[in-house]
This record gives structure tokens, sequence and C-alpha cells, in this order.
């Protein structure tokens, strides 16, 4: 009884893990290039009261044994890069991507982060960063007397200027790439980090060597589906409970083992 106290609170500690990532899902739902996460789990170590194989008879062996599990524990919270949907903005400097990659963006302390976050500005350089003013990286400036923005599906920016008859390049957009992306540290601000874990960046120009194009005017919204997520959470939900009820029985029953008189 005391191993089912201590089993069923590891069941409640697991759950809360699920129920705290399903949430941070749903109040990302319309995060730009927000990625959802899944909570994974693994049973505990075995007590072994009998070996499979264990002689019963001089004629017979245990075909199961006897195995009590100690409960569960979180292994991981995995990040699932399936792509999200598109929006229409018609922002110009609004940019997605359609496949894989991650934009490269220049951190405060000078390191390059990644992101799929491609809702872009001016700033008063006419450099092209993120929400936060955060620089585009290879660095892009859009000249002050421009009048029209594009970019192609292969990354490049052209621009047209006041007075001028065709369009000029004054930057070219490079994507990266990651053996394994779910490796990512995650800063918040929607922006990542390599660690050994993902490998080291891959860059290129969308559309070569696996990556994915970009396409103006749209930014990739958050792959987070809320029909599973509320369904995870009622899950989540009710194995809370159910662990906590199983708390409670296993209290009435040392209760009643410590009411037992001779």
């Amino acid at each position: 009884m005391i191993r089912s106290l201590y089993t069923a609170a590891t069941g409640m500690i697991a759950q809360q893990t699920q129920i705290d990532t399903t949430s941070n899902n749903i109040s990302n739902v319309n995060t730009i290039g927000y990625k959802k996460q899944r909570a994974e789990f693994a049973d505990l170590m075995y007590q072994t009261m009998e070996y499979a194989g264990t002689a019963t008879s001089g004629t017979s062996v245990s075909p199961t044994g006897i195995e009590i599990g100690l409960g569960v524990r979180p292994t991981a919270i995995a990040k699932i890069f399936t792509q999200g949907n598109f929006k229409e903005t018609g922002n110009p400097l609004d940019i997605a991507i359609t496949g894989n990659g991650f934009f490269q963006i220049q951190l405060p302390d000078g390191t390059t982060g990644y992101s799929r976050n491609g809702s872009f500005k001016l700033d008063n350089a006419g450099n092209v960063v993120n929400s936060d003013g955060y620089k585009l990286l290879p660095e892009i400036v859009i000249p002050e007397d421009a009048t029209q923005i594009s970019v192609g599906v292969d990354g490049v920016v052209n621009v047209l200027q006041a007075g001028a008859t065709a369009m000029t390049e004054v930057g070219q957009i490079e994507l990266t790439n990651f053996v394994n992306p779910a490796g990512l540290h995650s800063l918040g601000d929607n922006n990542y980090i390599n660690t050994a874990a993902s490998g080291e960046p891959i860059n290129s120009n969308p559309g070569l060597n696996g990556l994915g194009q970009t396409r103006q005017q749209f930014v990739e919204m958050s792959n987070v589906q809320l029909v599973e997520e509320m369904t995870d959470l009622i899950t989540g939900q009710r194995a809370y409970e159910a662990n906590s009820k199983a708390i409670v029985t296993s209290d009435e029953m040392l209760q009643t083992v410590n009411g037992l008189k001779r």
C-alpha cells in the first residue's frame, strides 16, 4: 500500500507535465511560427518478486514471473516541426517558409538564433528586422526611396526605387536546417539556438539542399490543432484524477490496517 502511494504520486506528477505542455500549446495557437510540443513518458524500474523462468517444481518454471512497476517519469518534451497553416497578410515583408528551414536572426549577444517567424519589419536604417528589432541574417538593407519590395521563392530580394523602371537586387535570404531540429534549444520569442543534439547549422538558399522556398506576403501560423490539444487536456485531467483516487484508496486501506485490533 505504501508502494501504491508513491507510484500514484509519480502518475500525478507526470500528468501535470502533460497538462502543462498541452496548456503551452493552446496558449500559442495564434503564435506565428510556433511548433507544438509533445510530452513523452517511460515506466520506472520494476520490483521483481519472482523472475520469469524461475523453477516452480522439478519439471516446471514460472512462465511470466512477478514484477511490480513503480510508476512513470517524463523522458522528453519533443518539438513537432510539421508545417503550420499559411495566412495571407498582404505585407511585403511577411515571408513564410514552405518546407524545411529556419530564418537566421542576429541575437543581442551577437550569436545567431533561428526562427520560423517570418513577420519582418524595417528599422530606422532600413535593415530588415523581426518584431524585437533583431536583424535578419545575412543583413538586408532596403533603400529609403524603395517603392516596391519583391521576394522570390528563391529568397532573392529586389526593390523598385523611385524614378527607376527596373528592379534592383538588394539581398539574398538564406535558410538554415539541422540534422535534428528537435534538438534545438528554445529561447522564447520564437527563437532557437543550436545544440550538440541538433547538429551544426546547414546554410543554403531557399529551394536548395532540401530546404523549403520563401513565400512573400504570407506568414506560417502555429501547427497546433485545438481539437487534439483539448482531447489531450481532457485525457490528462482524467488520468490525474484517477491517480489521485488511487492515493485516496491506498490511504483508506492504510487506515483500515491501522484500525485492526487483536
